[in-house]
């Protein structure tokens, strides 16, 4: 029988909590010239002289926080999402796993896609938002890997599904099961990029530069930025429930260094928010399809911290796609369209 291939690629985790699975995974993850983008002499520096060495033994222990009887939450979902998948689509398809960074690897998921023969390969980077550091480096990694074939199969890749319906809809019914309507302010939190990373991604040159709130709105100029594919993310959601602008948020986390990351940063939206009185806040994290390192304990415990410290109350998140049936029916629609 004659199968289509469906290449599934996450970002990446540890294979342990422990330091030294830790260190390979950052310095992997780090190392990547579309992460860090600056030339690699500088890079090698910053993260193999600085970085890794002081950040894993931290890093470490905020994965121990998270994982479970499962290991990774990340790699747990991905797995369950990869084998819904492969059900779904049945026996005319090959559907493998990959993480951009560690285990199981890219070029191992296509070697075994090659190895079954199939007639053709539909890569799905699973981020909901284009960025160069995360989507961009899947489609580098692969398109390498698959040049030095012989025989190289038709192969399409999906750019973002920023605006999935189905997506969406899985969002909003994580969020009803909180009751919306009880907080007092909501916050899309999406993962951050340095500021010259959307810059570079800005092929006038100077959108970016000259616009008032540029990425308010999604067109044809900026239609490939993370911000701005991040708003619509965030306004399709707020209409999905019937939030008002006025009582949300778009906002980014998990910056690294002391140059400019998008903003505005979710730190100072908690400060801001907490100044103004509010108690309770709902907050989804729409770039990520797992819950992670990121959702579990950057926003439920960090920021619940941070903002209870500040006078509030309590943070609560809004659960990741995770296994969700509907989002396995999105990734469907993205195999077979």
């Amino acid at each position: 029988m004659r199968k289509k291939g469906v290449l599934l690629v996450n970002l990446g985790t540890p294979d342990s909590a422990e330091v030294k699975d830790v260190k390979k995974y950052l310095d992997q993850f780090l190392m990547d010239e579309r992460v860090i983008d600056i030339p690699k002499f500088n890079r090698t520096l910053l993260v193999k002289g600085i970085i890794v060495p002081f950040r894993s033994p931290k890093t470490s222990k905020l994965y121990k926080e998270i994982w479970d009887e499962n290991g990774s939450p990340l790699l747990h979902y991905s797995k369950i999402q990869a084998k819904l998948l492969q059900e779904k689509l049945g026996d005319e398809y090959q559907v493998e796993l990959a993480m951009r960074y560690q285990n199981p690897a890219i070029e191992s998921a296509l070697n075994k896609l090659k190895a079954g023969l199939v007639e053709s390969i539909r890569v799905i980077p699973m981020f909901p938002q284009y960025a160069s550091a995360s989507t961009g480096s899947v489609m580098q990694l692969v398109m390498e890997l698959v040049s030095k074939w012989q025989t190289i199969p038709p192969i399409s890749l999906v750019n973002s599904f920023h605006d999935n319906r189905l997506m969406i809809e899985v969002f909003a019914e994580n969020a009803r099961k909180h009751q919306p309507e009880t907080y007092d302010h909501v916050l899309f939190s999406f993962h951050g990029l340095p500021e010259r990373q959307l810059l570079k991604c800005d092929h006038t040159g100077d959108y970016c530069l000259k616009k008032d709130e540029c990425c308010e709105t999604l067109n044809n100029t900026n239609k490939f930025c993370y911000s701005a594919q991040g708003h619509d993310t965030a306004r399709l959601l707020a209409n999905e429930l019937g939030i008002p602008k006025e009582k949300y948020t778009v906002c980014f986390q998990s910056r690294l260094g002391k140059e400019p990351w998008v903003q505005p940063y979710t730190t100072d939206v908690l400060k801001k928010l907490a100044a103004e009185g509010k108690k309770r806040l709902l907050v989804f994290s729409p770039a990520f399809v797992a819950d992670c390192l990121e959702t579990l304990y950057e926003i439920t415990v960090e920021y619940h911290e941070e903002f209870r410290e500040l006078g509030g109350e309590h943070v609560q998140l809004v659960e990741s796609l995770n296994d969700h049936p509907k989002f396995i029916e999105a990734l469907a629609e993205l195999a077979l369209n």
